[in-house]
């Protein structure tokens, strides 16, 4: 795992300064502690910075193969490259190394572009190819890794995160307005484009070309639900999913310095955790979190439970008030966009406390999308049957339903009552957060007529109706399986993931999202997914006997983290003061009325914590990457953060 980083001017005869490229590293050291090094010749620059997982001594980058044609800046692991060093072997390739990035560099220079498709793992990657002049910057097939860039008139500029490319004094720190709307819409930035106008991600599954002035994106994998057979006997998928994800799992236990697991206390991370210690020669050290003051869920009770079964060294830290917002300028400058994840402080807190034990974590992330986990996959189907049964009669019954959730006081009866006489289309994209996106579009509400005037909700929703026009027809649970994985999962759960722990110089692998596991688990039929009211059914089924029936059978609890609770306690003056501030009003995005209502909570709202969090985040980003300046060329938050 590592952070890279370079640019690449159009002009052939222009030079990229070697300083350039080191001003870059810097605001990413953390990335990679362990080494660093720069390529600079011409009219390109490669930087990278590098924690040190495989061939200790041996890996520094940026690395070339034997001709000097190819250099490359790689972050992230390839699971299978030593299947593919034989292969390359066997052609009379030579090695110099026991690196995962010196097969990449032979593997292109066997096949090009096409060797994207033999790759498994988490990769970004930079590859400078010196007799062609071109530039090759790739991403794995589901985002687990991140990469960045901007492209000017005359340069390209790429990085691990953006604040390296705002090392370079060609790109300013500017905001989009119209992507602010988008992020209040969905907590999170779904599609290509980011809050930084003229900054895009590469997209998951992509690769970008750049040669002779041009800039090419492609995609070169997508996830593709196939229209399963009607039946599959669940014995048999069971015992073929434990055979996968045995198999995924070793893979991911490749390493050559210590392996943590992070327990959620949910069935995903114990699973991983049943595996991982089948692999492992020693006691596994495991890792969970708590809350102070919570009155949630404590998760902690179950995680014990998983590493009592399995004979883990475990270890816990417990969050409060005081460590949520005192991490938070930490959280902007890491997260670099606004992302609505409370539960990545904690992440932020676990991470901490394991890199005095392991440099590489393995989580359970991905499970939910993978394997339909999530209760609103359920409720949906549900929904859609009952609305192809009434057929005509939707629209009586849906009054009826509005009316009954009135009368017994239920918010989830309500917004499920408004969603049966509209088509799922025009309602599954904005299922987190449709009571505050109606609440914005009110005359007097929370935006002011100048910022709506800059926006447009067409713009807002557009990378998800994109998702919902490109996915799978065939049934309802695909196509939101798909939808999340597109944007939930690489634009908001994996860009926390990787964010938070390389905060910490640690590595954080995740099994679910193989995308062999993933591709079988697209092939299943609905039944074997959602089964009644149960979710993840046939992943259950197969873990039965590694996973105690206790933790199988609780219910979801999504890893809660008490924020809400504290905004109306410990942190409220703070909140308020934060958003009702002269310098914050003078944005002009919000009425100052708007946020009163909101913050006294008065109205209707579906998620008042998450809308209160989202607005504290972005006033946050402003102060960090655009006032005064925009960020200064480091790796530390910004002086105007730490003063709040």
């Amino acid at each position: 795992m590592c952070g890279i980083c370079g640019k690449l001017m159009f002009d052939n005869q222009a030079t990229v300064s070697p300083s350039l490229v080191t001003d870059m590293l810097q605001t990413i050291s953390y990335r990679g502690p362990d080494d660093e090094g720069i390529y600079a010749r011409g009219p390109v620059g490669l930087g990278h910075k590098r924690l040190s997982i495989i061939d200790l001594a041996g890996g520094h980058q940026p690395m070339c193969e034997e001709s000097g044609r190819f250099w490359i800046v790689f972050n992230g692991e390839i699971y299978n490259f030593q299947e593919l060093r034989n292969y390359l072997s066997s052609k009379g390739y030579r090695f110099q190394t026991r690196t995962d990035t010196e097969v990449i560099i032979q593997l292109y220079a066997d096949m090009g572009v096409g060797c994207l498709e033999k790759l498994r793992g988490m990769f970004s990657f930079a590859l400078w190819d010196k007799e062609e002049q071109s530039l090759l910057l790739a991403r794995d097939r589901v985002g687990i890794k991140p990469l960045y860039y901007a492209v000017t008139g005359t340069a390209l500029v790429f990085a691990s995160e953006i604040k390296a490319i705002l090392a370079d004094p060609g790109i300013r720190a500017e905001v989009e307005p119209a992507i602010i709307d988008r992020f209040l819409t969905f907590y999170y930035v779904p599609g290509d484009e980011t809050l930084f106008r003229n900054i895009s991600k590469l997209p998951a599954g992509s690769y970008l070309l750049a040669r002779n002035g041009r800039v090419d994106v492609r995609q070169y994998w997508d996830l593709q639900f196939a229209e399963p057979a009607k039946y599959q006997d669940p014995a048999d998928v069971a015992a073929r999913l434990v055979e996968l994800l045995d198999e995924t799992v070793n893979l991911h236990m490749i390493s050559d310095v210590p392996i943590g697991v992070l327990l959620s206390g949910g069935v995903d991370s114990t699973a991983v955790l049943s595996f991982a210690a089948e692999k492992s020669e020693k006691n596994l050290s495991t890792f969970t979190v708590g809350f102070e003051n919570c009155g949630i869920p404590d998760e902690r009770p179950y995680a014990r439970m998983a590493a009592e079964l399995y004979g883990t060294q475990h270890h816990e830290i417990t969050v409060g008030p005081d460590d949520f917002v005192g991490f938070l300028p930490q959280y902007i400058w890491h997260m670099e966009e606004p992302v609505c994840e409370p539960p990545a402080i904690a992440l932020f807190y676990i991470s901490k406390l394991a890199r005095e034990y392991v440099k590489v974590l393995i989580s359970g992330e991905g499970g939910d999308e993978a394997f339909a986990g999530y209760v609103n996959y359920r409720y949906n189907l549900w929904l859609e049957k009952l609305k192809a049964l009434a057929g005509p009669l939707c629209s009586p019954i849906s009054s009826s339903f509005s009316a009954l959730s009135r009368l017994v006081g239920s918010k989830k009866l309500h917004k499920y009552a408004q969603r049966i006489d509209v088509p799922f289309d025009e309602y599954y994209y904005s299922l987190t957060s449709d009571p505050f996106h109606r609440f914005n579009r009110q005359s007097e509400g929370l935006y002011s007529s100048d910022f709506v005037s800059q926006i447009s909700k067409e713009n807002s929703l557009l990378p998800i109706r994109g998702y919902l026009a490109d996915g799978p027809r065939q049934n309802v649970l695909s196509r939101m399986q798909y939808v999340d994985i597109k944007s939930w999962l690489p634009d908001d759960l994996l860009i926390k993931a990787d964010r938070m722990t390389m905060a910490n110089s640690v590595e954080l692998r995740v099994p679910f999202l193989d995308h062999q596991l993933l591709e079988f688990a697209a092939t299943l039929p609905t039944n074997l997914r959602v089964s009644g009211l149960t979710t993840k059914y046939i992943l259950k089924k197969a873990l039965k006997g590694r996973v105690p029936k206790q933790i199988l059978e609780r219910k979801k609890a999504g890893f809660p983290v008490p924020y809400e609770s504290w905004f109306d306690g410990d942190l409220k003056g703070w909140l308020h003061d934060l958003l009702l501030q002269q310098s914050t009003l003078e944005r002009g995005y919000f009425r100052k009325a708007g946020l009163q209502e909101l913050l006294n909570g008065n109205g209707v709202y579906e998620d008042r914590g998450k809308d209160l969090f989202s607005l504290a985040i972005l006033e946050l980003w402003h102060r960090a990457f655009l006032d005064k300046g925009g960020p200064s060329v480091s790796s530390e938050t910004p002086a105007v953060l730490q003063a709040q």
